[in-house]
């Protein structure tokens, strides 16, 4: 009788680690996702890069991936 309360004991316990490790991962997950949410990708009018909005210059209504290539389209004389 004592072996069978001791197995049931340890089924218990085990069930109980599992759920609670599955309870952590998926707020883990939960969390996770919140953070690596979509951003706004923009095209660089000078070289065509894509990068994240907040990492570029902006500039006439047009945006660049850094100052350089802002001046260089700037003096370039076919403004496209």
């Amino acid at each position: 009788m004592s072996r069978l309360l001791f197995l049931v004991v340890i089924f218990i316990v085990i069930y109980w680690l599992f759920k609670s490790y599955r309870n952590r991962v998926s707020k883990d997950q939960a969390t996770g996702d919140a953070s690596s949410q979509a951003e706004d990708m923009v095209r660089c009018a000078h070289c065509g890069v894509h990068l994240p909005k907040h990492e570029s210059t902006m500039a006439g209504g047009k945006y660049f991936c850094n100052e350089a290539h802002r001046h260089m389209h700037n003096e370039r004389p076919d403004q496209s």
